[in-house]
């Protein structure tokens, strides 16, 4: 960033609808507010063995994007909370994080932190940017660099599968990653890059940072829709488009209703394991002109591989050594089931303590999230992760290969597979569907097709709407939570 703010100052950095910031604009804004930060923050982490953490919880993604940047600026930790959850998750968030201050423009959150005494430092964006003001003309002069095993970000788990958990991600991890991103995920100079949703989003925020590390061009939203219900891809010169699978659906809709809109994007990056072939299959029809590739990682691991391999298979990335495990630690021969776990320069070194009692890695530097599938020399095929693959009637289930048995069925919209423990006869498979959806007979018939006849669910519910994280994964213990107490039809 700050090579461009000398050499090519113009150059937009971050853009939203309404909104923009060149890389000479966004690399002074960065001093001043770094600058004031430091001001406001001296003296806060005496006695402690972290730098500071400053918690952003602001409404628009472009907001939180310039202040993620002016954060990281300097010896600190930042970490982002989303300024559209309930004000009690936001509350326990920002417990669990430590944080020194906290800049939010969301009023019931401010009120609350207030009413309780938090003894942080509440401000808002204005209020942080005419704090100290710092004329161009007395700014320090660039700082020196940070330790590359300086932690800079502070990150939790999805709890998809359980409570959230917290890590740091330091500046060489995060630099391991975009080096991947560089050389596999199209990620390079000067690079229109759309990824829209909160920054709250693991997948956004990381795209933020590996956008202006090589020298691309980000634009921003603050709503996932803004892909497919605005024309922003094509009147902004967009070609590179980062999202969660999920969104590719909407936008080969959107394509096909829209002739021309899409044709600019070249390269399609999809956070967290391989693209299903029927949603390969709908780009390739809807985009022809656009390349897909879904990777698989996870904040905790970083970037492990993508699906170029083909057939559903996870291609391990050079950097990265892989085992799969059974559940005493012993390693599997290649080919058997078990748990995944990797070594590699992104990964981080453990949670933090008092947010969980699990260990992250082991002494020889292996680490697991407890993905769960098969490793064929360099090809991983994630089957899913530990609490998502059950045993019923002697035999073991993915439940996420049942999920994805019902990728393209007509009328369908999002489904989650869960496990119902009945005394009398032991575990079985239900299926809860999102909204409005096919008749059972024709769900079960579907199934039946796909699924050998162990994994295809013997229940069937609806929710109006699946419980998701703020990164929009559906978290199938809230789900199986509802279903508990009779909220499903």
């Amino acid at each position: 960033m700050r090579r461009l703010a000398v050499e090519d100052p113009t150059r937009s950095a971050i853009v939203a609808k309404d909104a923009r910031l060149t890389y000479g604009e966004l690399y002074a804004e960065s001093r001043r507010i770094s600058t004031a930060l430091d001001h406001l923050l001296r003296g806060t982490a005496v006695g402690t063995a972290l730098p500071p953490i400053v918690a952003v919880c602001l409404t628009t993604a472009f907001d939180t994007a310039r202040l993620v940047v002016a954060s990281g600026a300097g010896d600190r930790i930042v970490t982002v909370i989303d300024a559209h959850g309930p004000a009690p998750l936001q509350r326990q968030q920002l417990a669990t994080t430590g944080a020194t201050v906290i800049v939010t423009d969301a009023p019931s959150l401010r009120d609350a932190l207030r009413a309780d005494d938090w003894p942080g430092l509440i401000l808002g964006l204005p209020e942080l940017m005419r704090a100290d003001p710092v004329p161009a003309d007395r700014l320090p002069a660039d700082p020196t660099p940070l330790a590359d095993d300086a932690p800079f970000l502070l990150l939790t788990s999805s709890g998809t599968t359980g409570a959230p958990k917290a890590f740091l991600k330091t500046r060489a991890q995060y630099a391991a990653n975009i080096d991947v991103s560089r050389r596999h995920l199209g990620a390079a100079d000067d690079i229109a890059t759309f990824t829209p949703g909160p920054m709250s989003y693991s997948l956004t925020l990381y795209t933020l940072f590996e956008v202006l590390a090589t020298g691309g061009r980000l634009h921003v939203a603050d709503r996932l829709e803004e892909l497919w219900l605005t024309s922003r891809v094509h009147d902004e010169g967009i070609t590179r488009l980062v999202t969660v699978p999920a969104a590719l659906h909407a936008l080969a809709d959107a394509a096909t209703r829209n002739p021309g809109r899409y044709d600019g994007i070249e390269r399609i990056i999809t956070g967290g394991a391989a693209l299903s072939s029927h949603t390969r299959a709908r780009i390739a029809e809807a985009l022809p002109g656009a390349d897909a590739t879904g990777y698989f990682g996870t904040g905790e691991l970083g970037f492990i591989g993508d699906d170029r391999a083909g057939g559903e298979m996870i291609r391990l990335y050079p950097q990265v050594e892989a085992q799969v495990r059974d559940d005493h630690g012993a390693v599997l021969p290649l080919g058997a089931f078990g748990t995944l776990w990797v070594r590699s320069r992104s990964r981080s070194t453990g949670y933090l303590p008092g947010t969980t009692t699990s260990s992250l890695t082991d002494a020889d530097g292996w680490a697991s999230v407890h993905d769960q599938g098969h490793l064929r020399g360099r090809d991983f095929t994630f089957v899913g992760r530990r609490g998502d693959v059950v045993t019923t009637g002697g035999h073991t289930v993915a439940l996420d290969e049942v999920e994805r048995a019902f990728d393209g069925m007509p009328r369908l919209g999002a489904v989650c597979a869960i496990a119902e423990a009945q005394p009398a006869l032991g575990v079985r498979i239900a299926l809860v569907v999102e909204g409005e959806a096919p008749p059972r007979a024709e769900l079960r018939a579907w199934a039946g097709d796909r699924l050998a006849p162990a994994s295809v669910p013997r229940r069937w519910y609806a929710l109006p709407e699946l419980p998701r994280t703020s990164g929009g994964k559906v978290r199938r213990t809230a789900v199986a939570e509802l279903i508990a107490r009779g909220q499903g039809r």
